[in-house]
């Protein structure tokens, strides 16, 4: 429900954002610099949850991104390098000092914030079906009193070149699209709304996924280090801390064990395991890969012919494809050939992003399948109900494209800072909690998760170089969905509720 905007000012300036263009104007050498400016619409909302009835207020638009310059030793002032997106909710007439605020963000990378905006965290969410019912455009769009903003402020933030965020004049966008520099341009962005909004005396968490995960490990490491901002918890959802763990190149044996049991769930899902129950497929893939599976597989050409046969037998059955193709594949069969192999009798290739999903393959014949189907399910109505809810009820009138995804972003995105070696940041929350004893994460998983497996990021929690103590600030919870499990309506009724609890209880407050 809206409420007439009670001022909505298109032109209006933070203060922060006033102090700064009076600085830009204070000298000669200053003129240069481009006059941008925060850009936030806002607009008074209310929603309903349970019996209470939320007041709050919404503000959407770009904020500008400044980097202190300082060239040969000498300071040069603050000079803008973006405008980037942002949409936050604040409860009225709340206490700063008790009220949690959560940064949300998605991965890619190169993607905006809009899946978890509207899909799980946001008071409004998207009307588009689940698996095997999906609705038909247009889209609808329904108040969600399950939003994360029962219990914590929200600020939802795109990167530079997602969503509308972009360079201002004179900047490369290239400059941002890598591991280090994202971290430092989101950290920047959460560092300037806190200090412009006074919130540094709240609790604080940071939600992410997929790659946003990797981006939140990393930022709570520099958020602390480089600004003393000490969080309560962070939220991964679908989370990826290891990048080895999926990487199928040249002898990528540990990517096979890590899918294995996501094969499995699979292969359950779409009938493959008779009247098994889902937990006794997962115990006994999940028992072959922590064992058997890694052995069977540095035998290599050493493994005998039984040994072998035995192999290939249990594979077939667990990931549910036939003895020959299992064989064919060396007892390794590859994420991307196996989603177009599980139903390919039927002309059926199984999503990626979220494997209760079908759709029809390109081709009967072909090694791999042409497009993940679960993406082509959610794309369209998320995209749509985003920007028809910017327009209608958050008053945004920018006509500038939106991008879901930036374009060209993931492809040039630099790992350079990891060249040889997988991208890694387990070092990076190992080292956060270390700094911070009171810093607690939230690991959701979906079990038909085929981007980012629960198995393989299981493996990497285990892997965290902390305390014995320190595991206790560690939560896992576990959804039969996918990557965005909240696509489920069951398992988005529970992920919110396992949200909220979590910041209740860890907000020390």
């Amino acid at each position: 429900m809206t409420e007439p905007t009670a001022k909505s000012d298109r032109t209006a300036k933070s203060d922060a954002a006033k102090s700064d263009d009076a600085s830009n104007a204070a000298g000669p050498e200053k003129q240069s610099v481009p006059q941008v400016q925060d850009e936030l619409i806002a607009t008074r909302h209310q929603l309903k949850v349970g019996r209470r009835s939320l007041r709050y207020t919404a503000r959407s638009g770009k904020v500008v991104l400044w980097e202190e310059k300082i060239t040969d030793g000498v300071w040069e002032g603050r000079k803008p390098r973006a405008q980037v997106s942002v949409t936050a909710y604040t409860l009225d007439d709340a206490d700063p000092t008790t009220r949690p605020i959560t940064f949300a963000f998605n991965g890619g990378p190169g993607s905006s914030s809009l899946w978890l905006h509207m899909g799980l965290l946001g008071p409004k969410r998207v009307i588009m079906g689940d698996a095997g019912e999906l609705q038909a455009p247009p889209y609808g769009l329904a108040d969600n009193p399950q939003s994360l903003l029962a219990v914590s402020d929200l600020v939802f933030i795109d990167p530079v070149s997602t969503g509308r965020s972009r360079v201002v004049e004179g900047e490369k966008a290239q400059d941002f699209h890598g591991f280090t520099a994202d971290i430092a341009s989101v950290g920047e962005i959460i560092r300037q709304w806190v200090t412009t909004e006074g919130r540094w005396g709240s609790p604080k968490f940071l939600a992410g996924e997929s790659y946003g995960t990797t981006r939140a490990a990393g930022l709570a490491e520099h958020l602390q280090s480089e600004h003393g901002m000490y969080l309560n918890g962070l939220m991964l959802i679908s989370s990826v801390l290891d990048f080895g763990t999926a990487n199928f190149e040249r002898g990528g044996d540990r990517a096979c064990v890590m899918y294995l049991p996501f094969y499995a769930a699979t292969a359950h899902y779409h009938g493959k395991h008779g009247r098994k129950s889902l937990r006794t497929v997962l115990a006994e893939a999940e028992s072959f890969a922590a064992r058997d599976y890694p052995y069977l597989l540095a035998r290599g050409n050493r493994l005998t012919s039984a040994e072998r046969a035995e192999a290939v037998a249990t594979i077939a059955r667990l990931i549910g494809v036939s003895e020959d193709y299992v064989s064919r594949a060396d007892l390794r069969p590859e994420h991307w050939r196996y989603f177009g192999e599980l139903r390919r009798d039927e002309g059926l290739t199984v999503g990626r992003l979220d494997s209760r999903f079908t759709g029809a393959a390109a081709s009967g014949i072909a090694e791999h399948m042409d497009a993940d189907p679960s993406m082509d399910a959610i794309m369209g109505p998320y995209a749509a109900a985003y920007q028809r809810y910017l327009f209608d009820e958050l008053d945004v009138r920018d006509n500038s494209q939106f991008h879901v995804f930036g374009k060209g972003v993931i492809e040039k995105w630099s790992y350079k800072e990891f060249e040889n070696s997988p991208v890694y940041v387990i070092d990076k929350l190992s080292r956060a909690m270390r700094q911070n004893p009171h810093l607690a994460v939230h690991f959701a998983y979906g079990y038909y998760d085929g981007a980012t497996p629960y198995y393989a990021a299981e493996n990497s929690v285990a892997h965290l170089q902390i305390p014995a103590s320190a595991r206790d600030n560690l939560e896992h919870h576990y959804y039969e969905a996918g990557h965005m499990m909240y696509v489920h309506e069951p398992s988005r009724l529970q992920q919110s509720d396992d949200l909220a609890d979590f910041v209740r209880r860890r907000s020390n407050r």
